[in-house]
């Protein structure tokens, strides 16, 4: 019996015990879990790891001839960990960091440093922001500054790399090169994100109290792989000649934007693209790609289709007679007229399409489809016309030729389509069709972009593309040729722009902008054009230029016309000059290439892979300068100095750039090949923010 009673008080006991181990764990869970639950988020994400991407540096975008048009230059943020240095090392170097930071960055005082500094001490800090954007050259001053020449692990400083895009030739085809940032992406950078982004890395991080994360060690990462660069058609120097002529025209008739693009005839390639519009301050800058992205009725240089498809058709010969009677024509409750007044009596075809009448041209189209207008439709698509060009630069915007179908097909659609009204066209599209007329039928898409490639090496080509291979036959094409000629040469609307030394075959075109469902009567805005090829006897080149509600004047050949006429003549003197004596001769007496000043990583990169032999002289130096003799490149340091403007003449454009802007200067370049002039004097002081222009000559 007591040994009954003694088992069962020590099962009483064991249980009770359980009890109270079990409710002690109840309770420390409730305790945790909501009673401190902030403290151990808190400490949670204080704790946190974890790989986090790191995006590998952007590829550069170059000009057909190298010329850098794009590029990655760095800035970096700058933080401290507070709890890092020893108390006594903080009392002693207090004062000396802040009088450092506050002469480089100048946002704060001394004192207002210290006090900032003191602040993050107590808070216990851990990713104090001390500088958010910084350039190269800033950041290794800094990494002299008491705290910070300890380093990471003693001194608490942290440096990250970020990496801004910026364009050494700035406006200069800026819209079609375009820009990429975290939200949005537009222009070349765009279409050829995937080649240019690269793939991207990971690294270590851990997170600290706030959200914020810091590199656990720079050693615990896999390295991105680095974009490709891409070599563009674009070539630097017809770019100029073409965005120079478009500024001046636009500024004499005070229009509101205006385009031009230049293409290379067999290959479809662009050569030069400019995109101007006015802001309200008057003054001219690259804010919309209108080449690619705005779709209006182009007006008379849809002539040269519609007139194409009736003789394609076998419908009109251009010998047939016309009569333009007082130039007007009624069309239902619509009166079309002729810009001359009292219209050009009975004419040709070809006369009619080289003065560009619109009641002749109306005329010869309803008579001869007026019983079948969707014939007319069906030729102009088989033609090329109606469907996008698919070009790699997104935001194409889309053309439209009516079918009887539609909606909106009414009696005067047709006389009003013959003369460019009632389809949509981009002045890319429009090009591409004239562009085939002058390659002897053969349409070809236009590109942007010549190759790829990855460390200097080429990865990739992109060879012509033709979208169609015939819009017409043989017949059909030298019909359209001699009708553009003559537009030019035989008294038609563009004769102010013949010349004798180079022949230019084109059409004019004038049209009235609608305004939205207002429609063309409430305020008239006109829109001036000009697309045709040269020279007229073998094309090289065929281009447009379009202007945007000019004042002053409205008609092609003297708003649109003249740029034209300048871009052809300089294009055809600048080929003649290359051929002639623009490149020297080879110095017989070097063995040796000739080199640059510039950096001295990849300039010894190139030595070692072209066998170039080389001579140190003096230190090792990140930036050197070279002398090139008849067996040898002697190399030495290029001294730079904090604070004052690095000598970067003998450079190419990336190392001057990079130089400049780390400096925080704005670059802007004149010409290509290496610097021969700084507007800014070498070795005076740095004024942040101020604008340097290089002027850049071939060697």
């Amino acid at each position: 019996m007591k040994k009954e009673k003694s088992i069962s008080w020590k099962t009483y006991l064991l249980y009770f015990s359980l009890l109270l181990f079990s409710l002690a764990i109840i309770y420390k869970l409730f305790d945790i879990q909501v009673l401190q639950a902030e403290k151990w988020k808190k400490r949670t994400n204080e704790l946190t790891t974890a790989w986090r991407s790191v995006e590998g540096n952007r590829g550069n975008i170059f000009s057909e001839d190298g010329d850098l048009l794009a590029t990655s230059v760095p800035i970096y943020e700058v933080r401290m960990d507070m709890t890092i240095s020893s108390e006594e090392m903080f009392r002693e170097k207090l004062k000396g960091l802040a009088d450092s930071l506050a002469v480089l960055l100048g946002n704060r005082s001394s004192q207002g440093y210290e006090e900032y500094l003191r602040q993050g001490r107590a808070n216990k800090s851990r990713y104090l922001l001390i500088a958010k954007k910084i350039n190269y050259l800033e950041m290794q001053r800094l990494k002299t500054f008491p705290i910070f020449n300890r380093g990471r692990y003693r001194g608490g400083v942290i440096y990250q790399r970020k990496m801004i895009r910026k364009k050494p030739y700035s406006q200069l085809a800026s819209r079609t090169i375009g820009y990429s940032r975290e939200d949005m992406k537009v222009g070349l950078e765009a279409g050829f994100n995937s080649y240019l982004e690269g793939a991207t890395g990971k690294r270590l991080e851990t997170r600290l109290a706030g959200g914020v994360w810091r590199p656990v060690d720079e050693d615990s990462k896999f390295d991105p792989d680095d974009g490709k660069d891409i070599i563009t058609s674009i070539d630097i120097n017809l770019q100029d000649v073409a965005e120079t002529a478009l500024l001046n025209q636009l500024k004499k008739y005070n229009a509101h934007h205006g385009t031009v693009i230049v293409m290379e005839v067999k290959t479809g390639f662009v050569k030069a693209i400019a995109n101007l519009k006015r802001n309200e301050g008057g003054f001219y800058y690259e804010g919309f790609n209108y080449a690619i992205g705005e779709a209006t009725e182009p007006g008379s240089t849809f002539k040269l289709p519609v007139l194409m498809a009736a003789l394609e058709d076998g419908l009109v010969s251009i010998t047939d007679s016309v009569d333009t009677r007082d130039g007007k024509i009624q069309y239902y409750d619509q009166t079309m007229k002729d810009s001359k007044e009292g219209g050009y009596g009975k004419i040709t075809v070809q006369r009619a399409f080289e003065l560009s009448s619109n009641v002749a041209i109306s005329q010869i189209i309803t008579n001869a489809y007026g019983k079948d207008s969707q014939k007319l439709v069906n030729r102009l698509k088989m033609m090329g016309l109606g469907s996008p060009l698919n070009v790699e630069i997104p935001g194409e915007a889309s053309p439209r030729i009516k079918n009887i179908a539609d909606k909106d097909w009414s009696g005067v659609t047709l006389p009003w389509m013959s003369i460019g009204y009632e389809v949509l066209q981009t002045p890319l599209q429009t090009l591409a069709f004239y562009n085939a007329v002058a390659n002897d039928g053969k349409m070809m898409k236009p590109q942007f972009v010549k190759e790829i490639r990855k460390n200097g090496e080429v990865d990739e080509i992109f060879e012509p593309i033709v979208i169609n291979p015939k819009i017409a036959s043989k017949s059909t094409i030298d019909k359209a040729k001699f009708l553009l000629e003559g537009v030019v040469s035989r008294e038609g609307t563009a004769k102010n722009l013949h010349n004798h030394d180079l022949n230019i075959a084109g059409k004019t075109g004038t049209a009235q902008i609608a305004l939205g469902g207002t429609g063309y009567k409430r305020e008239r805005k006109y829109l001036a054009s000009f697309a045709g090829y040269f020279p007229a006897e073998q094309p090289e080149y065929s281009c447009i230029v379009v202007i945007y509600e000019p004042s002053g004047g409205i008609y092609g050949n003297t708003v649109a016309g003249p740029i034209f006429r300048e871009i052809a003549d300089k294009i055809y003197a600048t080929n003649f000059d290359l051929q002639d004596d623009e490149f020297p001769s080879e110095n017989p007496k070097y063995k040796v290439p000739v080199s640059r000043e510039g950096h001295f990583a990849d300039a010894v990169q190139v030595f070692d892979y072209l066998n170039v032999p080389y001579r140190l002289e003096g230190n090792e130096s990140v930036w050197i300068k070279t002398e090139t003799r008849p067996d040898t490149v002697v190399v030495r340091e290029l001294s730079m100095t904090s604070n004052l403007v690095p000598n970067v003449k003998g450079m190419g454009a990336m190392d001057a750039i990079y130089l400049l802007e780390n400096a925080g200067m704005r670059v802007k370049i004149v010409g290509s090949g290496v610097v021969k002039k700084m507007s800014v004097q070498p070795g005076s002081r740095i004024a942040k923010g101020v604008e340097v222009t290089l002027n850049l000559e071939r060697a």
